[in-house]
């Protein structure tokens, strides 16, 4: 169920009448948790139970954590439990593939199972209630699973990790209510991208006796708005030539091949932060606040502040619960180098089973390793101007951004190639007319989206202003709300109903 589809939009029309009736009630937190079931198990409820079994688990290990001697015991249950999960369900596929083709290289007569031949079961079941809810009448149909990869596993397990992890250092109290805590674990609006919200925030928040004041609605709406032009006129709209030239990169220039790539930057933040805008949106119009997760990234002066703007509830989640416990910057200089490159290759695995992921991870590890003392010095603080900085990191960052969106390391190499090597321009733009017009050329050879490119460029800017001495007049109420109607009018006049799912649906 996405947020910008109708399907959603009748969903919240429902649930959100329920809950201001419940509200304060203690049918409260029941309804919550049955709405988020709901939603979750719209994509597949033949999955749904695990998402319970993860709630039950890790309920019990707090509650056998409590009083025990043997905490440690208790916690690595519940953690081995969430990465067992993660094991299966994102991982095991990837690892046997690569395990059998090491096998047959080595010519080792030996073959591991796939572990996605559990989805002929899966799928087997899921037709056998097809077709008792097609006898009755239902009009539902579970869709068939191409995939172990649940929706959302990436973000809540580590939520109910971090749960575990607090009590256990006493960052916490145990919570008591199953039902609240299994609504903390799976509530709707984050449940599936994020944030990845901590107990002390959002437990928290569900403990107490909130009010739905009329700045929550004005403030909620206002965010599911821009979010949902975020994602729909821009992210969707770059989309349409970053996937035609990523599917098929043998077939464009090096100047194509860096568009796209840059379009790529912009369309994952645009995606991301859009789906964050409607979760803290919707989750504003229940009366909770959710955590900022990205603070205009793509203005950050240094490798370190990108890392503190973009998904800033992941970054944090690495910091405090990997980076920490492998020692921090305890160790001495080498110890603290060790530790963070660990924690930005793990960083990257978790974003996906593939070996283009862990070159993303890596290539930030290495650039946050060998940037972090000069980011300390005077010069680089006080010398270098910050537009300067901003253009350099922005220009490494999204050359990592070719990892991410390659569908494979030699499809990463060839783009890499081609925009480091090989003639950006082809002949036939040299010979098309006056050099002056050869940019115009460029960007409108392979359709680039000039329109979507004009909307980044403003709300860059938008951006910039809003780091500046200038803020003030953004901030104004007549200007925030002419952005929502001007939002408003563009999609409705400008864009056309579809549901393209969220990049960080497949983490």
């Amino acid at each position: 169920m996405l947020f910008h589809t109708w399907t959603f939009v009748l969903f919240f029309c429902t649930v959100y009448p329920v809950h201001l009736l419940t509200r304060r009630t203690r049918l409260e937190m029941p309804w919550l948790l049955l709405a988020s079931y709901v939603f979750y198990g719209s994509w597949n409820p033949l999955f749904l139970p695990l998402l319970i079994y993860a709630s039950i688990v890790d309920y019990f290990v707090v509650w056998g954590m409590e009083g025990s001697q043997r905490k440690k015991l208790w916690l690595a249950a519940g953690v081995c439990n969430h990465i067992g999960l993660l094991a299966f369900f994102k991982y095991s596929g990837f690892v046997t593939r690569n395990l059998n083709a090491l096998f047959e290289k080595l010519g080792i007569g030996l073959a591991i199972p796939d572990p996605e031949g559990v989805l002929v079961y899966v799928n087997a079941g899921a037709a056998k209630l097809n077709a008792l809810l097609a006898h009755v009448g239902f009009p539902f149909a579970i869709p068939h699973q191409t995939t172990l990869l649940l929706v959302g596993i990436s973000f809540f397990t580590f939520q109910s990790m971090s749960y575990i992890i607090d009590v256990y250092r006493g960052h916490m109290p145990r919570e008591r209510n199953f039902i609240r805590y299994a609504t903390y674990v799976c509530f709707f609006p984050q449940l599936v991208a994020g944030p990845i919200e901590r107990a002390g925030n959002l437990l928290r928040q569900l403990s107490e006796r909130r009010t739905i004041a009329r700045t929550d609605i004005a403030d909620g709406l206002s965010l599911f708005v821009v979010g949902f032009f975020k994602k729909v006129v821009l992210a969707d709209y770059l989309a349409l030539y970053v996937d035609k030239v990523y599917g098929a990169p043998g077939q464009f220039s090096g100047a194509a091949l860096f568009l796209a790539t840059v379009a790529f930057g912009w369309q994952i933040y645009f995606d991301f932060a859009g789906y964050t805008d409607m979760a803290r949106g919707v989750a504003r119009l229940l009366g909770i606040r959710l955590m900022l997760n990205f603070n205009n990234p793509y203005l950050a002066d240094s490798l370190g502040d990108f890392w503190q703007r973009w998904h800033i509830s992941l970054s944090t989640w690495f910091k405090d619960y990997v980076y920490i416990p492998l020692g921090g910057n305890r160790g001495g200089e080498w110890g603290t180098y060790r530790n963070m490159f660990l924690t930005m290759v793990i960083s990257g695995i978790w974003h996906g089973a593939a070996w283009t992921f862990l070159i993303w991870g890596a290539l930030h590890a290495t650039g946050r390793v060998c940037t972090r003392a000069a980011e300390r010095t005077v010069f680089y603080r006080d010398r270098i101007p910050r537009l300067a900085k901003q253009v350099l990191v922005f220009l490494f960052v999204t050359f990592t951004w070719i990892f991410f969106r390659a569908s494979s390391v030699s499809d990463a190499g060839l783009i890499v190639g081609r925009i480091f090597t090989a003639a950006w321009l082809p002949p036939e733009v040299l010979a098309a007319g006056p050099r002056w017009m050869i940019p115009a050329r460029i960007l409108t050879a392979g359709s680039f989206p000039l329109l979507a490119a004009g909307l980044v460029l403003s709300l860059w800017i938008y951006q910039y202003i809003y780091e500046s001495k200038g803020r003030w007049l953004l901030e104004q109420a007549p200007v925030r709300v002419g952005f929502v109607l001007f939002a408003i009018a563009y999609m409705a006049i400008f864009t056309s109903p579809g549901s393209m799912t969220f990049i960080y649906f497949q983490f």
